[in-house]
């Protein structure tokens, strides 16, 4: 399958616009990632159409926890991805560079979301920027049948692919890692900087898309909390100080089994940083049944979701996002905020054929 996101060069090489790497390819030359190939002067995106692992995720497990609460979704993911993270919990699929999977047309994969009665499809386990075009048709259909669409990010997007994913995407969850230390990103990622991710950040809020925001803190070597200040000034830079962040523990695995799993304190220390400095929905991951899971009201203290583990209870929001006692809005999107197709509500949508 061609892809859309590169350019044409001189001498039959193309440049890739689909991340920040802006792989230059020569005829033959694959990228960083794999999947993404120069095939006599145009770029092929070797994965289209066969997705590695597909299930249903409960959407706090993307994480997203100010769309859709309580929500099932369809998840999948291709081989490949511009990142080398050295402790990744899914290698065997990220850091394969031959393809493998099943076929499985666009069509049939938002069929499949909407016979299991999922509210949408989560573009994860692997980096979706690297499979944007399988993505894009995929959400295209999804959209134009009342689901929404999550992208599970690094986000390393190059502003093109940015655009070209507002087309579909209603959320994107970036994860940064290492509280965003461009000194992580060089020894343990294989990426020279951080720095445009916050630029994603900023390109996707213009773009309408809900964005939130993870970091996985990786104790004695990228727990720094002076780090942690550092990143959260920057997103604040770029969205506010409503955007929810959420810290999450680190769990050892692929090349960095040496290293412990984070400790609670420390995740604590970093939910108060984040407070200190004004972030109003701040939360701890990957610590089920924790302290920090659920939403409260920013400015009464009202508990707004009630959460634990990958499970939601509404409380005292109405269906405006609005708290129930003080009036604050809170901007979560509930079932209600979603629009659907003219005619008919999710239930309605399941039972269509597809044309």
């Amino acid at each position: 399958m061609e892809a859309v996101l590169y350019e044409k060069q001189d001498g039959s090489r193309v440049i890739c616009t689909a991340c920040v790497r802006r792989c230059r390819l020569a005829p033959g030359q694959p990228g960083f990632c794999g999947i993404r190939v120069n095939s006599g002067g145009k770029l092929d995106l070797l994965t289209y159409s066969i997705p590695y692992s597909i299930q249903i995720d409960p959407i706090e497990k993307k994480p997203v926890f100010h769309m859709l609460p309580g929500s099932s979704i369809l998840s999948f993911g291709t081989t490949g991805c511009n990142f080398a993270c050295q402790y990744c919990q899914n290698y065997s699929m990220s850091q394969r560079k031959d393809v493998q999977g099943t076929h499985m047309e666009p069509r049939e994969i938002v069929r499949l979301a909407i016979e299991l009665g999922c509210n949408g499809i989560a573009y994860t386990y692997n980096e979706p920027t690297v499979f944007m075009e399988f993505a894009h048709d995929v959400g295209i259909l999804a959209r134009s049948k009342g689901l929404i669409n999550i992208f599970v990010t690094n986000g390393y997007e190059t502003p093109e692919a940015v655009e070209y994913a507002s087309t579909f995407l209603d959320s994107m969850t970036i994860d940064f890692k290492g509280n965003a230390s461009n000194a992580f990103y060089r020894k343990y990622i294989s990426v020279p900087s951080a720095d445009p991710i916050f630029d994603t950040i900023g390109n996707a809020i213009s773009a309408g898309i809900h964005v939130e925001i993870t970091d996985l803190v990786v104790p004695e070597v990228g727990d720094s909390l002076d780090d942690a200040r550092t990143m959260i000034r920057k997103i604040k830079e770029k969205a506010g100080i409503s955007i929810p962040v959420s810290f999450l523990r680190f769990h050892p695995d692929y090349k960095m089994m040496n290293i412990p799993s984070t400790p609670v304190s420390t995740l604590e220390k970093h939910h108060a940083l984040a407070r200190e400095e004004g972030m109003q929905y701040v939360y701890i991951g990957n610590v089920p049944g924790g302290s920090h899971e659920s939403t409260y009201c920013p400015s009464c203290g009202s508990l707004l979701i009630y959460r634990n583990g990958f499970s939601s209870e509404i409380r005292d929001i109405d269906e405006d996002g609005r708290c129930k006692k003080c009036g604050f809005s809170t901007g979560i999107l509930l079932k209600h905020s979603i629009k659907r197709p003219t005619g008919g509500v999710a239930t309605d949508i399941r039972r269509r054929s597809f044309q």
